[in-house]
Formats: C-alpha cells, structure tokens, sequence
C-alpha cells in the first residue's frame, strides 16, 4: 500500500506505559504527539489528568494491565475513575485464564462491566493478548468484545512473553469482527515496514512508543 508518514501517524497511540514515568515524561510525550501529528497518546492511569498541551490529540489509558487478573468491579472503577480523569480511550486487558478455561461468556461478562463503566463518546479497546491464545481463542475473544459492546479488539500489552502483534493474529481479528470494531495493532511494531504490513492486514490503530524512529523509517527499541 501506499501511505505518507503523515497519514500513518494518524493510526498511532503514541505510547509511554513505563512504571517510572514521570509528568515530565508524559509533556515530552504530548508534544512528541502534536509535532508527530498522532491520533492519541497512550499513558497509564495514574498519570492523569494530563496537565500538558495536547491540542487535539486524544487521551488514551490502559485497565487491568498489563496481567488482566483482576476482578470485573476493579477494572470498572479504574476505567470509569480514568474517564473522570480525562480519558478519551481506555484499553482494557482481559482476564486470559478465563478464555483458557473455555469460559468466553465470562470474558464478555468482564468487558460488559468495562463497557458500563466507559460511557457512550469514550473508546473501549479490548487487549486479548494474541500471542498467547489460539486461532479459536482469538476469533472467541473477538466475539466476546464485540457481544459487549466494545470499540475495539487489540493484539497485545507488549508485555507477555509469548510476544506482540502478527500480521496472522490481525488478519485473523479483522477477519471476525468485520468492519464492525476497530482492530489496534501493538507490542513489537518498531519499523516502517511491520507498522504498514499491521495496516494491510486490516489494522485500524497502531500502539509505538518509537513512532518518531517508525515514521522516519527507521527501527526503535521500544513498546
């Protein structure tokens, strides 16, 4: 496919999910974002609101991360605390033991109680964690978060051993939901050349933390 730099920005959650980040940080990242020209940035929770500059580029979170093991009620309240905190989006991880056990109906259960909690105008993603479930279990995953009511399905926290994002694990979640949800794209995407093959295999957003190096068409080394 054909695309600028410029338009691929704007599939990106410019991403800084690092436990020592620090609000300085997060103003670099914010005017990384403005200058790169990304849709969003991508912050964990307990650095909002975000006091720095943003303009027009949109607030995401994560809930439940990265292990997803905690209860429906939990992740609720953190999803619905970082909306009142100034989240546009949150990005929440599911529960993967659940899915293991042949239990997708309580997979849908969780993310409905996530959906409840991020009101109608705020974006919910769904992190299954692709690398670490089967083709079944990704297409299961999809269909619980699109029974839920969520906006988006996504590969991965970039924190799992088993590993990110793959063109198969896309195609495979675009596949399933049809148009109907957003599919992100996330965790190990640091060239121009994985970013754009994410994109030709149906992906609608990308999650980098080296997004400046990706769009220069260079390799970073990070989310």
């Amino acid at each position: 496919m054909t695309i600028t730099p410029a338009e691929l920005a704007r599939y990106v959650d410019h991403t800084l999910l690092s436990p020592t980040a620090t609000d300085a940080d997060v103003a670099t990242l914010a005017a990384e974002a403005v200058g790169l020209g990304t849709y969003s940035i991508c912050i964990s929770p307990a650095m909002l609101p975000v006091v720095a500059e943003h303009g027009a580029v949109k607030v995401a979170t994560v809930c439940g991360f990265p292990s997803g093991k905690h209860t429906p009620g939990a992740k609720a309240h953190e999803a619905a605390e970082s909306v009142a905190r100034g989240a546009d989006e949150v990005d929440m991880v599911i529960d993967l033991g659940l899915l293991k056990a042949g239990r997708p109906e309580a997979t849908q259960a969780e993310i409905a109680a996530v959906r409840a909690a991020v009101p109608a105008g705020k974006v919910l993603k769904v992190i299954i964690e692709s690398a670490a479930l089967t083709d079944e279990e990704i297409v299961a995953a999809c269909q619980a978060a699109e029974a839920a009511g969520a906006d988006f399905v996504k590969t991965s926290t970039g924190y799992h051993p088993a590993g990110g994002a793959s063109v198969h694990a896309v195609a495979l979640m675009a596949a399933t939901v049809g148009g109907r949800l957003g599919v992100k794209a996330s965790g190990g995407i640091r060239d121009w050349e994985t970013a754009v093959a994410m994109i030709e295999a149906g992906a609608t957003r990308l999650g980098l933390s080296g997004t400046a190096a990706v769009l220069a068409g260079g390799t970073s080394t990070g989310y």
